[in-house]
């Protein structure tokens, strides 16, 4: 008998809650509110908002490597610069223009070489706080 109750009281539940829901939906679209059916999504925050992080890979930083915002593994890509080198350049961070990057102390004359070599490659962007806190140019986590 409790086993019955308890199911017919779960049940109307459930039919409770999708009734108030509609009942929702409904009041909203009366009142001019819901200009969608329930089935279509409202994007809003993508409309409104837009993180700077996605903004930047809009901009030079997500065709060359950013000096101040890449992170570590970017650096692979070109010979001779990971990981040392491109240790020695994060370290070195902030830079106000790309050609900044040549005055780090104690460049081997190798890594000058390299650097000359690839720097249409480089660019400088404003720092952004979320490719640089808690030393995440040099370790992610993303393993």
């Amino acid at each position: 008998m409790m086993k019955k109750m308890v199911r017919i009281v779960a049940v109307f539940a459930v039919i409770a809650s999708f009734w108030g829901f509609w009942g929702q939906q409904s009041a909203r679209a009366l009142a001019g509110g819901l200009t969608t059916t329930w089935r279509e999504p409202v994007s809003v925050l993508a409309v409104t908002y837009r993180n700077p992080a996605d903004a930047k890979l809009g901009t030079e930083f997500g065709e060359k490597i950013d000096l101040n915002n890449s992170h570590i593994r970017d650096f692979r890509e070109l010979r001779g610069f990971y990981p040392n080198l491109a240790a020695k350049i994060i370290q070195n961070a902030p830079y106000e223009q790309v050609e900044d990057v040549l005055e780090i102390a104690g460049l081997s004359e190798g890594q000058q070489k390299r650097l000359q070599a690839n720097m249409e490659r480089f660019t400088v962007t404003a720092v952004e706080p979320v490719y640089n806190e808690g030393d995440d140019r040099y370790n992610p986590g993303v393993y």
